[in-house]
């Protein structure tokens, strides 16, 4: 529309007209006289807004996704964090209590055999050395460790303190092959020396080659001068095969240790021995014996049952 004198009229019209309209819709309340005209207007101009409105919906939406998306990162990273949080405290509290049972461990077996202990843990594997078969300990001089010291934890003998630094010390374990223990056999007291094998089973070379042992039958440590490097009545291990016996001065058996040695953790230096040889008394209870019953016919007959085998269960070998 061009800027002529008759439109500038047309435009004042009808702007006093809108006017004049409001006034007349805003005195007239609910009962106004262009209730019908609002409600025609709806109906013809409604859909075209809904439509509008849902073209325009995915937009905003996208728009408020956007928005919202740094909000929604930030929280899942929070409640990422907050999980990792609580699986790294289920894992300490599962590890503090296994550390308390072989704690408690260790403190019955020292105080079966009253020894001395100094607490450790083991915080590496190897040495400098050269051993094979070592681990280093979290105590040293300044906690009264010296050289040749026996080691144990809670299940019996772990081995013996080779090298000493101020706040750490190396221990040599039982299973390294240029390991040797003197050992009594429980019962008979039966003298032996007693050699790691790494993986293997211990190997024992009775004194006495005429022996007799039985597989079942348990170790514990002799004990040296001055209870060094052993103190007497450590558990060393269950004998679980025995040699034929060949005429020979000694005899061989090997024995199972009652240690794990590849899943070390607390563990106990002995700092003083006991005044008295413990012998077999830090052993556990060992499995009651279940009587072998054997069944004999007699003349008559009639099965008759003989008492229980002196073996316990056991097998002998002379």
């Amino acid at each position: 529309m061009r800027d002529t004198r008759e439109s500038r009229l047309l435009l004042v019209l009808l702007v006093a007209i809108a006017f004049a309209l409001i006034t007349v819709d805003i005195r007239g309340g609910e009962d106004s006289p262009l209730d019908g005209a609002r409600s025609a207007a709806a109906a013809v101009f409604g859909p075209v807004e809904n439509g509008v409105a849902a073209a325009v919906d995915p937009v905003d939406n996208a728009v408020d996704a956007v928005r919202d998306s740094s909000g929604r990162s930030s929280r899942i990273s929070e409640l990422e964090r907050e999980n990792a949080e609580l699986k790294q405290q289920l894992g300490s509290k599962d590890a503090t209590r296994a550390r308390a049972r072989e704690l408690d461990k260790l403190l019955k077996t020292a105080g079966a055999g009253q020894y001395r202990v100094k607490g450790a843990q083991v915080i590496a594997i190897g040495a400098a050395q050269g051993f094979s078969w070592t681990v280093t300990i979290d105590a040293g001089a300044n906690d009264g460790i010296e050289r040749d010291m026996t080691v144990i934890n809670g299940d019996g003998l772990v081995g013996r303190v080779t090298t000493v630094g101020p706040s750490t010390s190396t221990v040599l374990l039982a299973c390294d092959p240029d390991f040797t223990v003197g050992t009594r056999l429980e019962k008979s007291s039966e003298l032996g020396f007693a050699s790691g094998q790494g993986n293997r089973p211990m190997q024992v070379q009775l004194l006495n080659g005429k022996a007799h042992v039985k597989k079942g039958l348990r170790l514990v440590t002799f004990g040296s001068q001055a209870d060094k490097p052993f103190v007497p009545g450590v558990p060393v291990g269950t004998i679980t095969k025995v040699d034929r016996a060949g005429g020979g001065l000694t005899r061989t058996v090997e024995v199972t240790p009652f240690v794990g040695f590849t899943k070390l953790d607390i563990v106990g230096v002995v700092i003083q021995g006991p005044r008295k040889d413990p012998r077999d008394s830090v052993l556990p209870a060992g499995p009651k014996p279940i009587p072998t019953v054997t069944v004999t016919m007699t003349p008559s007959g009639n099965p008759s049952q003989s008492p229980p085998s002196s073996l316990d269960g056991q097998e002998e070998v002379r």
